[in-house]
């Protein structure tokens, strides 16, 4: 996750050394490389020797070979240079069209690319436990992981510092509700919720029901989710208008949830937007 202060620090840096592409990096264990883009930064620290996409074996940090850094996908280009680098790729029989396969590649070995090191990046208000954090979410299981991020007692990525607030659109929703029998424990609950059964270790978009006798645990429930009375669901991703039938069961029965939905490896299940449940 790149924040707006990220992107203005980064910015900054960009504009202030003229680069063709500011790309912003951070280190991960080199046996990752397999799922990012890979940066080799010049002696200077601040060029991009290298960008390799998705490498099985790339060279490891001159002060940590064990690391890389891996592209954040968080790109800023002077507008001469990204229109210039599309037109010659363009115009390239060979090229895969791709951003990091090819358009940053090119800028690249043009000594057009700059790093912008993301452990140089401080938010005000930050603690050691949330500085630095950033989550790549391209897989089921890295998403889950993100959001029980929010709502760990401490959390690595913290939506209460009163000094760098995240400002997003809020529609205009009645406040969460809790019906007799109705209980939220370690979790966000968005405006328009009404909770009449029991929700633990789960984050709730805007407009979710929870009917009585209903338990949710360790879910993400995205906006106008239903779940009926007396159904269970248990870590599982739901995407917008799912319902959920009285009484049906989510992450109760391993091999049952295989056959109907889509299961990550780590476990974690996930329907689609308005997805039937049986």
């Amino acid at each position: 996750m790149c924040t707006a202060w990220t992107r203005a620090r980064c910015s900054a840096q960009h504009i202030e050394s003229g680069a063709g592409v500011t790309v912003a990096g951070i280190r991960v264990p080199r046996a990752e490389s397999p799922s990012f883009g890979v940066i080799t930064p010049g002696s200077d620290g601040l060029t991009v020797e290298r960008f390799l996409e998705k490498p099985a074996d790339p060279p490891g940090l001159a002060d940590d070979p064990d690391c890389v850094f891996a592209s954040m996908g968080n790109y800023i280009f002077t507008t001469k240079a990204l229109v210039e680098a599309l037109q010659r790729d363009a115009e390239d029989e060979n090229s895969v069209h791709d951003m990091g396969g090819s358009i940053l590649p090119q800028l690249t070995e043009r000594g057009e690319a700059h790093l912008y090191d993301f452990s140089t990046n401080h938010v005000p208000g930050e603690t050691s436990r949330d500085q630095g954090y950033w989550r790549d979410v391209g897989t089921l299981d890295a998403y889950y992981d993100a959001h029980m991020d929010l709502i760990a007692e401490r959390p690595a990525f913290n939506l209460y510092n009163r000094q760098w607030p995240v400002y997003t659109h809020s529609g205009q929703l009645s406040p969460a509700r809790f019906n007799a029998g109705g209980i939220a424990s370690e979790s966000i609950v968005s405006a328009g919720c009404l909770i009449r059964g029991q929700v633990t270790r789960s984050v709730l978009s805007p407009g979710v029901v929870v009917d009585p006798g209903a338990v949710v645990q360790g879910s993400v429930l995205h906006d106008n989710v239903h779940i009926g009375r007396g159904a269970v669901v248990r870590g599982a991703v739901l995407d917008k208008n799912v319902e959920v039938p009285p009484g049906a069961t989510i992450g109760v029965n391993p091999e049952r949830d295989a056959e109907l939905y889509t299961v990550s490896k780590g476990g974690v299940i996930a329907l689609g937007k308005g997805q039937l449940v049986p």
